[in-house]
């Protein structure tokens, strides 16, 4: 069995890691490529004054925010546990994973925190899924994003990706966001190589990732019990048992 890997390059290797644990071969076809902005360190500075705790929704956020700011004393809000995982890998000294998604998160962060010990600083990317500061700003929270980095689409499909979609070599692909999802309906329809999907599973994070894969027949559209990756794979062995029976 072969599955495609979507993420970004600098978040596939847990879940290649994982895959290879079941015996699964992947193939990495990142649909987004990370781009620190030049203006990060200038942005996270200015938000930085006076703030009490750091957001983060993506691992690249951890990343970004630690090539960019010495600062580590603030305690870390983090959207999941690889988003802590690498924030932690990055030094900061507190980190609390919400273990789920951008409402999940939202709701930690209220219960730990109060607003008027200070503003809250969210270090993502230029394009946001889910409304973070909204939910929190309705609490009575000052929330400061700062867009750090940028992720930017892939512009065609790989030769040795399109190859395998052609030959009907892979039989799994994973998606962890809607933009993911997005770009490879794009690119995928682009190759004119759509008619691959119908002798395809696709595994998506969550029902608005699985909306985004809506534009294409699959043989079968996965979802996540939760927006982790645990629950994808957890998705992913139900989905082989079931196949076995």
């Amino acid at each position: 069995m072969k599955a495609l890997v979507t993420r970004p390059e600098e978040d596939a290797a847990p879940l290649v890691r994982a895959l290879d644990a079941r015996g699964i071969e992947t193939l990495l076809a990142p649909m987004l490529a990370i781009a620190p902005l030049p203006e990060a360190a200038r942005l996270l500075a200015d938000a930085l004054i006076g703030a009490q705790a750091v957001l983060f929704t993506s691992a690249n956020g951890a990343r970004v925010f630690a090539a960019a700011s010495a600062r580590r004393e603030l305690p870390v809000f983090a959207v999941g546990d690889a988003t802590a995982a690498a924030a932690r890998l990055a030094e900061f000294r507190s980190v609390t994973s919400a273990g789920g998604d951008v409402a999940t998160l939202a709701a930690l962060a209220a219960a730990r925190l109060a607003p008027q010990h200070g503003a809250l600083v969210h270090a993502a990317g230029s394009v946001t899924a889910g409304d973070l500061a909204g939910r929190l700003e309705a609490q009575g929270f000052s929330v400061r994003r700062a867009a750090i980095y940028e992720a930017r689409p892939a512009r065609a499909l790989a030769p040795d990706v399109a190859a395998a979609l052609a030959e009907g070599a892979i039989e799994l692909a994973l998606f962890f966001s809607p933009r993911t999802a997005a770009t490879f309906v794009r690119l995928i329809a682009d190759a004119g190589l759509a008619p691959a999907c119908r002798a395809m599973t696709a595994l998506a994070l969550s029902p608005a990732v699985a909306e985004a894969l809506g534009a294409l027949a699959w043989r079968r559209v996965l979802v996540a019990g939760a927006p982790t990756q645990a629950e994808l794979l957890a998705a992913l062995d139900g989905h082989r048992s079931r196949g076995r029976q």
